[in-house]
């Protein structure tokens, strides 16, 4: 049995893999989900099933719009201050990692950008926690969670300002408040569906203020007219996320699935600290559920641990290059048994080795 710890395109349930390979071959009348029209009523249904499970699973309220678009968070990067950030006006950032930086350094291509704090002097092994938001910020932008560092945030900022947050990696996993911000967006590869989808949840009034020319592909308002479908939308990706969100809700949905990952986060870090060989990256306070980094106390034993690993079936753990160790995607997919089984590695290993 193999037990997928990678960090992203990242595990998804055996039961939405079935149903989506049995779509390749027949999804309607004989025909594959990869060769249908998405002007179909087919896949408009698909499209607005998918819409309906977002906004039920997080509780969206009235007066957002939810999208699904191409490009990864990447091209938020640059889509989110193109339709935010107003000629004159300056936009606030956290960095707390690469994919904060990269925001940073997209948004600043668009216009003027204020980081407020930073903790990359410490290689971003914790999220800084005091610092200021100027109240004519057109908004404050932070990673909800980072995933090569393996920390997140618990309690989001508050603020007197439009809030954006990139959710990539932890969208899905826990409950959180919507109406707190005025625009999320994430990756699917980590908890909605497979990499090609980017979901984003945006509130209406928000937009069309910065008098700024907008591209159509890069206008929110173009693609919440046209359903997400102003180009041809990424069919395949976005049927593969309604399979994953009906799985979530059949589960009990999000308030569920977050205990199961709270269960499987307490499990790992729990071992990392009694295991002499073994320590955490991160500040206590900041540990990621979604991503654990870790590292051997003895360097020299990295490979031999990383060998076993993958004798026993453990794959995907090898860390980040930036911060080197270990790192144990735990997305909702990942059962607890499979939590258990790099325990008991990480166990056997110690036994041998102390």
């Amino acid at each position: 049995m193999k037990h997928n710890f990678g960090a992203g395109p990242c595990i998804l349930p055996q039961e939405v893999f079935k149903q989506a390979a049995q779509a390749v071959l027949d999804f309607n009348d004989g025909l594959s989900i990869l060769e249908i029209s998405h002007r179909t009523t087919e896949f408009e249904a698909v499209v607005a099933e998918a819409e309906k499970l977002v906004k039920e699973l997080l509780n969206v309220p009235s007066g957002y719009s939810v999208l699904f678009l191409q490009g990864g968070a990447s091209l938020q990067f640059a889509m989110a201050p193109m339709n935010l950030l107003g000629e004159g006006q300056t936009a606030s950032y956290l960095d707390t990692g690469v994919w904060a930086s990269k925001a940073i350094k997209e948004a600043k291509v668009i216009g003027n950008v204020n980081v407020v704090a930073s903790s990359k002097e410490a290689n971003y092994t914790y999220i800084p926690k005091t610092y200021d938001i100027p109240a004519d910020s057109a908004y404050f932008h932070f990673t909800s969670n980072n995933t090569i560092y393996g920390t997140e945030f618990f309690d989001f900022p508050e603020t007197g300002v439009p809030i954006v947050c990139d959710m990539s990696s932890d969208i899905m996993s826990r409950s959180f408040d919507v109406s707190k911000f005025a625009l999320i967006y994430a990756g699917a590869q980590k908890n909605i569906g497979p990499a090609g989808l980017t979901v984003v949840i945006v509130k209406d009034d928000i937009l069309g203020k910065t008098d700024r020319k907008i591209p159509s592909m890069l206008d929110y308002k173009q693609h919440i007219a046209n359903g997400s479908m102003y180009n041809t939308p990424p069919v395949f990706s976005i049927y593969v996320a309604l399979l994953n969100l009906r799985w979530l809700r059949s589960k009990g949905g999000v308030a569920e699935i977050e205990k199961e990952n709270i269960a499987k986060a307490k499990a790992l870090y729990a071992e990392i600290d009694r295991n002499p060989l073994f320590k955490g990256t991160c500040a206590v306070e900041d540990r990621s559920r979604m991503n654990i980094t870790f590292v051997m106390e003895n360097p020299d034993h990295e490979k031999p641990f990383l060998k076993l690993a993958e004798e026993h079936g453990i794959i995907g753990i090898k860390g980040h290059r930036s911060v080197g160790g270990f790192r144990a995607s735990m997305y909702n997919a990942l059962s607890i048994t499979s939590v258990h089984a790099l325990v008991e590695v990480m166990q056997i290993f110690a036994e041998k080795n102390s």
